[in-house]
C-alpha cells in the first residue's frame, strides 16, 4: 500500500472525474500488487479502472486507454465480472461499462432508487 498516496495524488483528477460520473466516493487501492482506481457500489459490487495492462501507469497522460470493469462478490467471496468496456477516456470507458451493464440485464432494480449509477450520456 505504499504508492496508494502516490497514485492517489498522480491522478487526482481521474478520481474527481469519475466521483463526478458514479456520484460515489472514489480511492485508489492495491489489488494483487497492482494500482487501480476503485468505486464501492451497492448490491456488493465494484468499479475497477486501470489504464495499463498491470494496473496504473507511473505517467497518468501516458496511457492509450482505460479498462473499466464491473465486479459483484458473491456470498462465497468470489468475484464476477459483469460488464467491461475499454475508451482512450476514463468516463468514456465508464459510461460504457454501466451501458454494458444495463444491457447485459444486471441492473438491480430496487424500490427506492438512492444514486442508482446510470451512464453520464443520460444525464443533462
Amino acid at each position: 500500500m505504499p504508492l496508494t498516496k502516490k497514485f492517489s495524488e498522480m491522478y487526482d483528477d481521474a478520481l474527481t472525474a469519475l466521483a463526478a460520473a458514479s456520484q460515489r466516493p472514489v480511492n485508489v487501492v492495491n489489488v494483487d500488487g497492482h494500482y487501480a482506481v476503485r468505486v464501492n457500489l451497492e448490491y456488493n459490487r465494484y468499479v475497477l479502472a486501470t489504464n495499463a495492462p498491470r494496473g496504473l501507469w507511473d505517467e497518468p497522460d501516458a496511457s492509450e486507454s482505460w479498462l473499466v470493469r464491473i465486479f459483484q462478490t458473491g456470498d462465497d467471496g468470489t468475484d464476477t465480472l459483469l460488464g467491461e468496456a475499454k475508451k482512450p477516456w476514463l468516463i468514456d470507458a465508464f459510461d460504457s461499462a454501466v451501458e454494458q451493464l444495463e444491457s447485459d440485464g444486471n441492473i438491480v432494480v430496487a424500490d427506492a432508487e438512492f444514486g442508482s449509477i446510470r451512464y453520464t450520456r443520460e444525464l443533462g
